[in-house]
């Protein structure tokens, strides 16, 4: 076999396992959806962004950006979520922002996936798998913006206590951190959602890989 037919098998192969991804705005006013990888995108109430992500793609996540203005460059700023100041985020956003999380083709060659609380709160959100016959979904449609306690308010979203305390007991610094009064705030009202940096047991989910992926604002 041919080298070059090599290459061309192990890339159908890549494609064939690739993720679709289909981010779709249901909030009643617009949002300026993010994604690493994949850049981001201005979406209307109702409309609908996809890109695929390739197998093997760890550290990745989708959020929302809410409060933006950019100019004809794609350069600009966000009330939550901002990155950088660009339209086509290269880089993670700025807290606070819920965070769909995940990793393709991982141990067992599952895909691992999350909703993180870890950096706040500023839009509702659904993460679910819509093909491979996987079928357990996560969602946080609590009002958490609505019932944030006040010292963790801030414009467009409720900020994680790490932001604003800035203490080892919030950022879990040393690796030994536990649930606090302010990680129960979120847990209780999103109870399948990260809420704490080591509050994996009840909050990460699996898929086979191949498994194809809607995110949706306002849920």
């Amino acid at each position: 076999m041919s080298f070059l037919v090599i290459i061309a098998l192990c890339l159908t192969f890549a494609f064939t396992q690739a993720a679709r991804f289909d981010v779709t705005n249901s909030c009643t006013d617009t949002v300026w959806a993010a994604a690493v990888p994949g850049g981001g995108r201005q979406l209307n109430s109702g409309e609908t962004w996809s890109f695929d992500v390739a197998a093997g793609t760890t550290g990745a996540r989708i959020w929302a950006r809410t409060g933006c203005s950019f100019d004809g460059s794609g350069h600009g700023r966000c009330d939550t979520g901002d990155c950088g100041g660009l339209l086509e985020c290269q880089a993670y956003g700025t807290p606070p922002n819920t965070l769909a999380e995940y990793a393709l083709n991982q141990y067992n060659n599952l895909d691992f996936f999350d909703i993180s609380l870890v950096d706040g709160f500023n839009v509702a959100m659904e993460f679910s798998p819509t093909s491979n016959g996987c079928t357990r979904g996560i969602t946080c449609n609590a009002d958490i913006n609505g019932q944030c306690p006040s010292e963790l308010k801030t414009q467009g979203g409720c900020n994680n206590p790490c932001t604003v305390f800035k203490t080892d007991q919030y950022c879990c610094n040393s690796g030994s951190c536990g649930p606090t009064d302010y990680s129960k705030f979120f847990k209780d009202r999103c109870p399948d959602a990260y809420s704490y940096p080591k509050d994996d047991q009840t909050s990460t989910f699996t898929c086979p890989t191949g498994t194809n992926y809607k995110v949706v604002f306002c849920p």
